[in-house]
């Protein structure tokens, strides 16, 4: 089913859009996406996965993809919609695929990972994992489930799956090249953290974890590092990964790592 393009229209600097799936007994999952900053595509990469996860589960996607003064890509800027305490009410889960690093203001992280810990399912996409790294405070970091605060080259890395019993990784290859990536290093792994799937460092001469799944407060949150380029987002193996994660973070996948009853995607 090809998803619907509502019209486009202005919040701060923001662009704010949603892709609906036809309406069904089973409402759709409302998933807020966060996405821009600093050193991806991120104009393509919001359209990748919207509509590549429409295609995978039963999900209504809100875009809000902001870049920073004039549309720079500043890993400084604090993104409109955090500014509100309540920013993340009358969602099902947040994606987020963001880059900004550079932001040190301690309350704007923390209130962004409150909404979390209260309870809302977060999905985790490669330099969200960087983000807010700046900060003097651990939350966004708990809540990733892992400190990273740097990366190995851009290369193919030989992908390895861990956890091949667990729900989120149930179909994923026993070993998949994931050509032309960023390996992300472990710097410390949280308590609560899950590891799915690893590739060995050249620069460490160890294996570092790059897809996982994490308890946050009241949250689940899954997350990879997987996803520099465009190549990674558009692969059917990615997709599939994320679409198991985000059904997995709002307790929608099935033990046998399908869409429970109400969240298959919609035939055309």
């Amino acid at each position: 089913m090809k998803p619907i393009l509502f019209p486009l229209f202005a919040l701060g600097i923001a662009a704010v859009f949603a892709f609906s799936a036809d309406p069904t007994s089973t409402p759709p999952l409302k998933v807020l996406m966060v996405t821009g900053g600093c050193c991806h595509d991120y104009e393509n990469q919001k359209m990748i996965l919207a509509e590549g996860l429409s295609s995978r589960a039963n999900v209504e996607f809100t875009v809000v993809h902001e870049e920073g003064p004039e549309g720079k890509k500043d890993k400084m800027h604090k993104v409109s919609i955090y500014e509100k305490a309540d920013w993340a009410k009358g969602y099902d889960v947040v994606l987020h695929n963001e880059c900004f690093g550079g932001v040190t203001d301690v309350a704007f992280v923390e209130r962004i990972a409150k909404a979390h810990h209260e309870g809302v399912p977060a999905v985790m996409l490669h330099c969200s994992t960087h983000s807010y790294r700046a900060a003097a405070t651990d939350e966004w970091r708990k809540c990733i489930g892992q400190t990273s605060m740097s990366h190995e080259k851009n290369r193919d890395l030989l992908v390895k799956n861990i956890a091949p019993e667990h729900p989120v990784m149930k179909g994923f290859p026993a070993e998949w090249l994931d050509t032309k990536d960023e390996l992300y290093k472990n710097d410390k792994l949280w308590e609560n953290f899950v590891p799915l799937a690893k590739a060995f460092g050249e620069d460490t001469q160890k294996d570092h974890h790059l897809v996982w799944v994490n308890t946050y407060g009241k949250a689940k949150v899954f997350g990879t590092t997987m996803g520099h380029n465009n190549s990674t987002m558009e692969n059917p193996v990615f997709l599939d990964l994320v679409a198991r994660g985000l059904l997995w973070s709002c307790g929608k996948l099935t033990d046998e790592g399908k869409p429970a009853a109400g969240y298959e995607p919609k035939q055309k």
